[in-house]
């Protein structure tokens, strides 16, 4: 009966890391960041895609969807940002971005990639799991 009841144990803790998995993946969203957060956000350990868009952009929102899902279904791998770069000017002259949207993937601090244009979710994904 003991090992029964060990099995059923590890059972169940299985399960419920799944469920909690789960349900992270279905809330995790992208972190809006600011001129003021982010360098303390993307100088974290791992991986960090930061998405720099504007409302006025028309790329920028045919792209948005591809970062939400990319969020969702990287959670916990890597944090996923956007930077307004109406909003937050300051950010977007450091790394002299002259085209939105532009993604740039950070890697335990620093800047080791980037993607200028709407593109593929795939190119997307092949960049990031360069680093991840």
């Amino acid at each position: 009966m003991d090992e029964l009841d060990e099995i059923r144990a590890k059972k169940l803790a299985e399960l419920q890391s799944y469920g909690e998995a789960q349900a992270l993946k279905k809330s995790a969203k992208p972190v809006h960041l600011t001129d003021a957060t982010f360098d303390s956000e993307t100088a974290l350990r791992g991986v960090a895609l930061v998405d720099l868009w504007a409302a006025w952009c028309g790329p920028c929102l045919r792209i948005a969807p591809v970062i939400e899902q990319l969020a969702a279904d990287y959670a916990g791998r890597v944090r996923v940002y956007k930077l307004n770069i109406d909003e937050n000017p300051v950010i977007p002259g450091r790394f002299g971005v002259q085209s939105i949207p532009t993604l740039m993937i950070f890697k335990d601090g620093t800047l080791v990639d980037g993607i200028i244009g709407v593109v593929p979710r795939q190119e997307i994904e092949r960049a990031l799991q360069r680093w991840t």
